[in-house]
């Protein structure tokens, strides 16, 4: 995301880390791992939480580029990555809020 000029703009530069890190702790949850990322940041709340950024369809284009490439790199089971996949891409059409 760091080299991406349009989703760059969403992350000032002290964030980047942090939001990756909260990323990661979100999928680990979600997946059936440690609650460590509702303990630290209470409900997800995806919409509401993305809701300050102007995420239109360009940025959901260029957010699901980064995570194919994420996905592909992690070499999981083809059954698991189809599992991820959908739910990326689900998540990534219910963050639009612009047009």
């Amino acid at each position: 995301m760091a080299g991406d000029p349009l989703l760059r703009a969403m992350y000032p530069e002290e964030d980047l880390g942090p939001a990756e890190e909260r990323m990661r702790l979100f999928l680990m949850q979600y997946w059936g791992g440690p609650r460590t990322y509702g303990e630290r940041r209470g409900h997800p709340r995806l919409r509401m939480r993305h809701a300050p950024f102007h995420v239109d369809l360009a940025a959901h284009d260029a957010w699901l580029r980064h995570m194919r490439a994420a996905v592909e790199e992690s070499h999981l089971p083809p059954h698991l990555e189809r599992q991820l996949w959908d739910y990326l891409s689900s998540s990534a059409a219910a963050m639009i809020n612009a047009r």
